[in-house]
């Protein structure tokens, strides 16, 4: 059997947390198949400050950091309480989202 192993260095992170220190996340497992990633750059990327599954009324959390599922499933962390800075984040959280997630604080671009 054969193991591939791939690294790769994406540079800084994208920080979409208000206060970095004062968070709550839980590990999930972010499918090859995922409706919420996107292509960049011929890579599948979920991006960090998506809100998952859905922006609306199912949303379960915001996820902290990009997941690179291209070559596979791969695990990643929801954010369940915390602040998070609406400008870096890709949409805009709806209505629905926000009362779905009532333990996160969604700031508004400064």
């Amino acid at each position: 059997m054969t193991v591939k192993f791939t690294k790769e260095d994406y540079g800084n992170t994208k920080e979409i947390l208000m206060f970095p220190d004062h968070y709550v996340a839980f590990a999930h497992t972010f499918l090859k198949d995922d409706a919420a990633a996107v292509n960049v750059g011929g890579k599948k990327i979920i991006k960090a400050g998506t809100i998952y599954p859905a922006n609306d009324a199912t949303a379960k959390g915001v996820l902290l950091y990009d997941v690179d599922v291209t070559n596979g499933d791969q695990n990643g962390a929801l954010i369940i309480h915390g602040f998070i800075k609406q400008s870096a984040i890709p949409a805009a959280p709806a209505d629905e989202a926000k009362a779905a997630l009532p333990l996160i604080k969604f700031f508004p671009a400064a």
